[in-house]
């Protein structure tokens, strides 16, 4: 498998070009076409068989992360306990995976379970949104002396890529989205709202003549302002002035720009995510991993649930369940998903306990992650949480069976996407960080 190592955190051994198997296999049959006899069906279905496998020992290409703001309840999600006390009357159903239950509110995913894996016994440290998001997302422990990069940021930053539109993109993010910390603004997530709308400020008003005449002026002027005095202290190629006006201009004419438009995609498709903005977003994350973004971050809201846990995960989950189960699905259907690493979660769970305010409250000690796609097996279950936690205990893990680490989840992402977690990085000021000092979680890449 190949691994990018980072050279002083600037430069890249890359590995070189893959013949792309698909265009030799369609090519191939195109040839043998003219011919006759019963066996080129056989043949036909040998090297599609072939290409599937040689597919599954390649790295993935892109990641779509499904965030759920605020904390979602295992309980009312992916890890129920029917029956026993802290469900409180959550109830559980069967899934195309015996032996593996999840809530009944998801039954769309349910019959997809096999395509999802559930890491049941995630621990973290972090009980405070902004911490806990920082941590889930980044794979540190919040530090006053270093700001560490999202885990999309990451990817971006180590894999080479010719997209025109920006390569790492949230959709719907509010509060906290993902940041590149110390990699630089360049790895920062191009931010969005809901699809529906469409992106801002990309589309020029003028003939295209004109335009790039106001653009040669512009910059003409720009950058002579922005050199007045600068350049005597500042190295003109380590300022990101320049590359991001060309950046810009090279989107503006790009027709990969129309990944965003999701009304280009049939009425059918649509209404397969629902008509929410995450459902939207869903189907536009499908659509831009499929022009070679990177990484896509989805946002649902609302999981803070303090209050009324059961009704407001109830109203959640109707939105989770339809757009999730569509994503996975047009992703099998433009035979991306072996391509595309889909990573589910929040910042922490929700307390075993119910409180006054018929609300669960912030719980790290043991909550689900889940991941599918890009060689991660399906169908899996790593980790436990007690059905009948000891909430006096002073060490609260006590009540996980073989927990995990955020930083063993994101080994598993980067393991996935070809990327060696044992790579070092410089920050400006010239500090090594490893990205990643976990081990992945392996019974999820048997194979890889």
């Amino acid at each position: 498998m190949p691994l990018r190592r980072a050279i002083n955190g600037q430069g890249f051994c890359r590995p070189g070009e893959h013949a792309n198997r698909r265009t030799l296999l369609s090519a191939g049959l195109g040839l043998a076409g003219g011919l006759s006899g019963g066996w080129l069906t056989p043949l036909a279905e040998l090297l599609a068989q072939d290409e599937e496998a040689a597919d599954r020992g390649q790295p993935a290409r892109s990641l779509i992360v499904l965030w759920m703001q605020g904390g979602p309840s295992q309980l009312e999600t992916f890890d129920p306990h029917p029956g026993k006390k802290i469900a409180a009357g959550s109830r559980a159903i069967s899934t195309n995976v015996p032996g593996i239950k999840i809530s009944d509110q998801l039954p769309r995913m349910a019959t997809r379970m096999d395509q999802l894996s559930l890491v049941r016994s995630v621990v973290s440290k972090e009980g405070d949104h902004e911490r806990a998001t920082s941590y889930v997302k980044n794979g540190f422990r919040p530090q006053p002396t270093v700001v560490y990069p999202s885990l999309g940021s990451v990817i971006c930053h180590q894999l080479s890529d010719q997209v025109q539109i920006p390569r790492h993109v949230s959709i719907l993010s509010s509060s906290w989205p993902a940041k590149s910390g110390f990699l630089g603004a360049q790895y920062d997530a191009f931010q969005i709202g809901d699809p529906r709308q469409p992106v801002p400020d990309v589309h020029s008003q003028v003939s295209e003549n004109r335009s790039s005449r106001r653009i040669d002026d512009l910059v003409g002027v720009v950058e002579q302002e922005f050199a007045r005095g600068r350049f005597k202290q500042l190295d003109r190629q380590k300022t990101l002035h320049m590359a991001s006006i060309r950046q810009a201009i090279k989107m503006m004419s790009s027709s990969q720009l129309e990944a965003f438009d999701i009304d280009r995609a049939p009425l059918s498709v649509r209404e397969q995510f629902g008509d929410t903005p995450f459902g939207r977003g869903c189907l536009a994350a499908t659509r831009l991993v499929e022009v070679g973004v990177r990484c896509v971050e989805v946002t649902l809201a609302g999981w803070d649930t303090h209050t009324n846990n059961h009704e407001k995960h109830g109203e959640l989950n109707k939105v989770l369940d339809m757009a999730m189960s569509a994503l996975i699905d047009r992703l099998r259907e433009k035979e991306l998903l072996r391509h595309t690493v889909v990573l589910w979660g929040g910042e922490f769970g929700r307390t075993p306990k119910v409180n006054g305010f018929e609300g669960r409250d912030h719980w790290p000690h043991g909550f689900t992650i889940g991941l599918a796609g890009g060689g991660i097996l399906g169908g899996q279950v790593v980790g436990e949480t007690s059905p009948d936690p000891d909430l006096t205990a002073q060490d609260l893990t006590v009540n996980v069976q073989d927990h995990q680490t955020i930083a063993g989840i994101h080994a598993t992402v980067l393991h996935a996407l070809g990327v060696d977690p044992a790579v070092t990085v410089f920050t400006p000021a010239g500090r090594p960080i490893t990205l990643n000092a976990a081990l992945p979680i392996r019974q999820l890449l048997a194979g890889r």
